[in-house]
């Protein structure tokens, strides 16, 4: 990776040699003449750097010139990054000309000898350059260049088609039904029965047993094993304290006495002794309980199991062929009708040996070529010159990789730190390679951010991510193990995991990217690291002070500082002296009360994350000095008191998940007039102590909500109670109607709900969180894209009746109802309805998610279950009746709620898959009819003191009920 990355540092370094600023710079210290000496030589070298990325690849000798070069260009670019750090420093201070050069000449830098310093630095930078330059005359390289790729900005591609969903894996339909056949009908005398699938990386076998799994991946750990299980079969991970004792206990507990399905993926361990130790806690299935394990070694499948394992093939040529087309050709640049492409396209698939992975791969590369011609040199050149074995398709995978951009291939190699199998938050990726300056901001309109995700998007449709999902709060993405293994490849020395002291003590001068175990550091020799990440999963002792020492005095050059989730007690100083930090995450150290005011002398801060810091009490007071500052993360950051003042002058902020009102005024903190000019937040912003504003009417106007255009999330809590909060009306809180979520919690102001709100047709998500003076709310029922709805604790509250549900409604068994009512909540998916009133409300018929009620009437859902969707000609179709789609049922103490209504719902709800009822006291269960929850898989039930008996259920919770527990011991 060495010619691409020169490049590119090349390029970066002349615009920053040819910048306004670093030309004051230069004469502030009387180094212009040595600046315009040092662009001049590094635009000599960067001529030819193109002709000696195509040599480097066949001649070691350019490469290892290339990596040289690399070296000192990076120097280089630390040197000038110091130089613009200092100037930035030097505008921030305050004061006349006079008081600052006073202040500069008594300070610890003193500026002429920074200047004599500086001076000495570039001419010996020069020197290196003009040496490396003079060699390159040796190799006899030609002057190239070519213009800044802008291509994946312009094209307009379909999203991602990289990864296939399960229902269109192409080619494996015999293998799933063999697969099948061992499962379900293969007779074993063990209960507990293991089916290995054996194939090389890249063919399929995750996808093919990808039903409910635990990856394993390199390290064989049994304890990390057991938790992953327990994690996987619960939907939460187990305390981490617990000892090995504990963790089989809840194993046993989960699996004991149960028939059960379980997928170890990518098992690497070839160790009996190890494989024995984990079996031994698995057999406590009942008969017909499976393992499968998917491995690549043979030797891993003959040591967990004792049939034959399940070997998994290449692809047939036609089904390869299916998947190839359905990729290369999906742009429309080549025509899958034109013969000269299809045949140049079967020939390429020859080397690509059946296996998908390679296949997307390739066929993505060529899916951004146009010309037959392209095609032809793919194959003639490219593709001949590499010899691979069967397995080995590394050399294929890089194809894809030369192909890509130069700043792709940056933001590639870098994944090479995430630990194999990691879920990749998308948005921490694009933050870490923007504080590396792999971002270019070619379009002003677009931030860095958005510009980053797109690198990330022309990845994933290259097939270099997988198994990309967005749970609504962030996006996450996988690599797949043979493309990690490509990223280790082309990161090469620059790059490594450290997990052990061999690794540690094998870092040189030139590994500039770490992910590290941090007890490992005091063994680190390089001093040039611009990336220090720790991962959670990476088991470690506390952060020592000698730690921090050691970070602090032999890593001056870092970018990116990653220390989240170790239990550091306190934060150094001495961090300041990380001067070129862009990017400090110290999130989940719970302990940690106070930030030291050092930090904010950080000034080239992009990213500072402490969220989930639980007793953090308070921001540094000078804030504002972090200029460049765009993501302060203080999310769960429950104890702070206040926002500083000064936070306000931060108008690059994209993002501040909270913003909290000072109390009583005590800390000095900042108010919400502050938030006036912080127009650029994205995501969410929760502002906390609402009830405690003064002056709220000219407060809250101040906040200016309504031109934050980038927000799509906003909480409003309250919770202080000052006695005036009348005057405290939401409808001066009007945000954008760009907003997709609003949470009003606890607000006990007027009973009057925001005009605003009808105008937020974008909204997805409501919760009202009482307790408030609502007694009628609008028609959320009319807002055209309302997903889920929550309302909770609003005990003075009943409908606003802007539409009648039934023409009497004093008669509920009266089913006639008005067309307008057919209409309302058309996209509802989720309604959570607790501790209100509520005596009759719009239905709510089309829920195809969540149904949850909790202290209130059944009235309102009698009224849904005895709709007809159409009044004057009802259907006889089962999927048309109400809330026949409802996936999940919880009902809690609900007022009027029998047996006979609870089980005519229940014949309704065909598709019911989750059922919680509680203290329902009128409901008989053992009176009701089972047979209509053919798809139900989990029941929880609570307080039925007369029940004895159950159907046969995957899972089950019971409490209180003492003749079941009784019987079912």
């Amino acid at each position: 990776m060495a010619e691409a990355i020169a490049f590119d540092i090349a390029t970066e370094l002349i615009t920053k040699l040819s910048s306004r600023a670093l030309s004051q710079v230069g004469l502030c210290w009387n180094l212009k003449h040595d600046i315009d000496d040092l662009k001049r030589t590094v635009r000599t070298i960067k001529a030819v750097l193109l002709d000696a990325e195509e040599k480097s690849v066949t001649d070691n000798l350019v490469k290892v010139w290339l990596e040289e070069l690399k070296d000192v260009l990076y120097d280089a670019d630390d040197l000038l990054d110091d130089f613009s750090t200092e100037a930035l420093r030097k505008d921030l201070m305050g004061g006349n000309k006079l008081t600052k050069e006073v202040r500069l000449f008594f300070s610890s830098s003193n500026q002429f000898a920074y200047g004599l310093r500086m001076g000495r630095q570039i001419k010996a930078t020069k020197a290196r350059l003009t040496l490396i330059g003079s060699e390159a005359n040796n190799f006899g390289f030609m002057v190239r260049d070519r213009p800044i790729e802008t291509s994946f900005m312009t094209k307009k591609r379909p999203q991602t088609h990289s990864f296939v969903p399960k229902d269109k894996i192409i080619g494996r339909d015999d293998d799933k039904a063999a697969l099948l056949k061992l499962m379900l009908e293969f007779e074993s005398e063990d209960n507990v029965y293991i089916i290995p699938i054996v194939g090389f990386g890249g063919l399929g076998k995750t996808a093919l047993a990808q039903f409910m799994w635990v990856c394993v991946s390199d390290v064989f750990d049994v304890k990390i094993i057991v938790e992953n299980i327990i994690k996987s079969a619960t939907g939460q991970a187990p305390d981490q304290n617990l000892e090995m004792d504990q963790l089989q206990k809840q194993l046993r507990e989960k699996i004991g006495g149960k028939k059960y399905l379980l997928v170890l993926d990518d098992i690497w361990n070839e160790e009996m002794e190890e494989w024995v130790s984990l079996k031994e806690l698995l057999v406590g299935g009942v008969k017909g309980s499976r393992i499968i394990v998917t491995t690549r070694s043979s030797r891993v499948a003959k040591i967990t199991s004792k049939c034959q394992p399940y070997v998994l093939k290449g692809l047939s040529d036609d089904d390869a062929w299916s998947l190839f087309k359905e990729i290369a050709f999906e742009q429309r640049y080549a025509d899958s009708t034109n013969s000269a492409f299809v045949e140049i396209g079967k020939q390429i698939l020859e080397r690509c040996g059946g296996v998908p992975l390679v296949i997307r791969t390739i066929a993505s590369t060529l899916s951004y070529k146009e010309t037959e011609k392209e095609w032809r040199s793919f194959k003639d050149n490219e593709l001949l010159r590499i010899s691979q074995k069967e397995g080995k398709f590394l050399p294929t995978l890089k194809l894809s990789y030369d192909h890509l951009p130069s700043h792709l291939k940056h933001c590639f190699a870098y994944c090479r730190l995430y630990p194999k199998d990691y879920e990749i938050r998308v948005q921490t990726l694009v933050q870490l390679w923007i504080a590396q300056g792999f971002i270019k901001q070619l379009n002003q309109s677009q931030s860095l951010e958005e510009i980053g995700f797109g690198y990330f998007k022309d990845l994933v449709e290259r097939s270099f991510f997988q198994e990309v999902k967005n749970n609504e709060t962030w996006f996450t993405c996988k690599m797949h193990d043979l493309m990690h293994d490509l990223a280790e490849s082309v990161a090469g020395i620059e790059s490594s995991i450290v997990d052990s002291d061999k690794f540690a003590s094998e870092v040189g001068e030139k590994c500039r990217h770490i992910s590290i175990n941090p007890s490992l550091i005091p063994l680190l020799k390089g001093n040039k690291l611009r990336t220090l990440l720790h991962f959670p999963n990476m088991r470690t002792e506390d952060l020592s002070e000698e730690i921090w020492d050691l970070i602090i005095a032999n890593c001056r050059c870092l970018r990116v500082l990653k220390l989240n989730h170790l239990d550091i007690q306190k934060i150094s100083p001495s961090i300041y002296k990380l001067k070129h930090l862009r990017y400090l995450d110290l999130s989940g150290n719970e302990v940690v009360e106070i930030l030291p005011k050092s930090i904010c002398k950080i000034q080239n801060l992009l990213v500072l994350k402490f969220d989930c810091c639980f007793r953090l009490q308070e921001l540094p007071k000078k804030i504002e000095k972090l200029v460049n500052l765009t993501h302060p993360g203080c999310e769960g950051c429950n104890d702070l008191t206040h926002m500083p003042r000064g936070i306000g002058k931060l108008t690059s902020l994209e993002t501040l998940s909270t913003f909290v009102v000072d109390k009583d005024g005590s800390h000095g903190g900042a108010d919400l007039s502050e938030l006036r000019l912080l127009n650029n937040l994205r995501g969410q912003l929760e502002i906390r102590n609402l009830g405690s504003v003064k002056n709220a009417k000219e407060k809250f106007k101040a906040a200016n909500l309504r031109e934050k255009q980038h927000l799509r999330s906003l909480v409003l809590e309250w919770y202080a109670d000052n006695g005036d909060d009348d005057e405290k009306s939401l409808e001066d809180l009007q945000p954008h109607p760009n907003l997709k979520k609003l949470v009003i919690n606890r607000w006990k102001g007027d009973a009057k709900f925001p005009s605003w709100l009808s105008l937020l047709t974008n909204l997805v998500h409501i919760t009202i969180w009482g307790p408030s003076k609502f007694k009628h709310l609008p028609s959320f029922a009319q807002l055209p894209c309302l997903k889920q709805l929550r309302i909770l604790y609003c005990t003075e509250l009943d409908w606003w009746r802007t539409i009648k549900p039934i023409d009497d409604d004093s008669n509920e068994d009266d089913t006639r109802v008005m067309g307008i009512s057919t209409r309302a909540f058309p996209c509802l998916s989720s309604l959570e309805i607790r501790n209100c009133p509520l005596t009759s409300m719009p239905l709510y018929p089309s829920l195809d998610g969540e149904l949850d009620l909790e202290n209130t009437s059944s009235r309102p859902l009698k009224q849904t279950i005895k709709m007809n969707i159409d009044a004057k000609n009802p259907s006889s179709s089962t999927s048309s009746l109400p809330l026949s789609k409802l996936i999940s049922f919880h009902v809690d103490n609900i007022e009027g709620l029998d047996t006979h209504t609870l089980d005519k719902c229940l014949q309704q709800f065909t598709g019911l898959k989750n059922l919680r009822i509680e203290d329902c006291t009128e409901v008989d269960l053992e009176g009701m009819k089972g047979e209509h929850l053919i798809n139900l898989q989990r029941l929880s039930l609570e307080n039925f003191p007369n029940l004895t008996s159950l159907p046969n259920l995957e899972s089950l919770h019971i409490r209180q009920i003492p003749q079941l527990e009784g019987h079912w011991r």
